[in-house]
């Protein structure tokens, strides 16, 4: 039986004292030639006590493909964790955490209150691998909830942006 040997960072975090909604700064990473690549902890619900349902999710994770890139240089991935109370953003450089809590927040404004079913990139079966799994409606509704709670910069208080 295979046993893993290395230690990935989210699960040694204590997921019982963090205070969501928070973007937090998980690692910077330097590639050979000197390049860094930046991962975030984007948590917008409090994790064991409330998840995102899939379809709003999944359409959350379609617009901040693009919201996030509008608002902020070097991203390259925005990626929904499997437990569903948010997401991983992966950039180019070092950003830090009141930079990316201010674009996630503006970006979220926009799905809450700007955002028609027709701005929603890759809802088709051509783009998208399960393209019948959306929802705007819930995808305005959680971004209202999570706005009207206030995105920290540091996940162990609430330091709201």
């Amino acid at each position: 039986m295979a046993k893993i040997e290395t230690e990935v960072e989210s699960f040694e975090l204590d997921h019982t004292k963090v205070k969501a909604p928070y973007v937090r700064l998980i690692t910077v990473e330097e590639g050979s030639k000197g390049d860094k690549i930046s991962n975030f902890d984007l948590r917008l619900v409090q994790p064991n006590e409330n998840a995102i349902p899939t379809a709003g999710l999944h359409t959350i994770e379609h617009l901040l493909a693009g919201l996030l890139r509008d608002r902020m240089d070097g991203v390259i991935d925005c990626s929904p964790f499997g437990c569903r109370t948010g997401f991983h953003l992966i950039t180019w450089g070092e950003h830090s955490t009141t930079e990316v809590a201010k674009a996630l927040k503006s970006s979220l404004e926009a799905i809450a209150n700007d955002i028609k079913w027709e701005d929603v990139p890759g809802t088709d079966i051509y783009s998208c691998g399960n393209y019948r799994d959306h929802s705007l409606f819930s995808a305005k509704e959680w971004s209202k909830k999570i706005l009207s709670e206030g995105i920290s910069d540091q996940p162990f208080e609430r330091n709201v942006i």
